[in-house]
């Protein structure tokens, strides 16, 4: 697995998730990163943080950037999409509450699962991603149920930084989150595109 130079990542950009955690959706997309230092792969193991109490999945689009893209265009970022993974970006939500900014909730190691890159398909907006924890669906979300769909979101990203090949994208999680616990297989599926598969462990 390739480590990504930078993993940028969008909250709240389904209207159910943040009406779950009794927020609004926001009137631009709401940006934040994590460290690629976070990346795990499949069969990796999440270890969940002394520091915490609540840490929680959150089953993600990933998008890969194939090429180097600064102020593009919704037709150019579209071109410049080299892949879709499926990503699990979790999180220590007592933390994220608590700290005001999201560094710390999201940036432990091991807090970014990312699956194998697939194909992307001609249609963005029909991408479906699931999340099951212990064979269990959590969450569903698909594409064209996001505020900001995706190739908005990268060509409005493009205008803040320049976004170059082997970068992440993260595109935001359905409803559905929940908390993990020791003992738990967490797994995020796009499509049939992409899967990852964690098992959770106390730190």
């Amino acid at each position: 697995m390739i480590r990504p130079g930078k993993i940028v990542c969008v909250g709240r950009n389904y209207l159910e998730h943040a009406k779950e955690l009794g927020n609004e959706v926001p009137k631009e997309p709401l940006l934040f990163l994590k460290p690629p230092s976070s990346v795990i792969g499949m069969n990796d193991t999440i270890v969940l943080p002394p520091q915490s109490k609540q840490v929680e999945y959150e089953g993600e689009i990933g998008i890969r950037i194939g090429r180097k893209i600064f102020h593009a265009s919704e037709d150019e970022v579209r071109a410049a999409i080299s892949g879709i993974c499926a990503v699990n970006d979790i999180t220590a939500r007592d933390l994220q509450k608590t700290d005001g900014q999201w560094t710390r909730a999201k940036g432990f190691d091991t807090f970014c699962a990312v699956g194998p890159v697939g194909t992307p398909p001609a249609d963005l907006d029909s991408l479906t991603v699931v999340t099951r924890v212990n064979g269990a669906e959590r969450q569903r979300g698909v594409a064209s149920d996001m505020a900001f769909r995706i190739p908005m979101l990268l060509a409005y990203i493009t205008t803040i930084m320049t976004l170059e090949p082997g970068d992440l994208i993260a595109t935001g999680t359905p409803a559905g989150v929940g908390r993990l616990s020791p003992g738990d297989v967490v797994e995020v599926e796009v499509d049939g595109l992409s899967v990852i598969s964690n098992a959770v462990v106390a730190g």
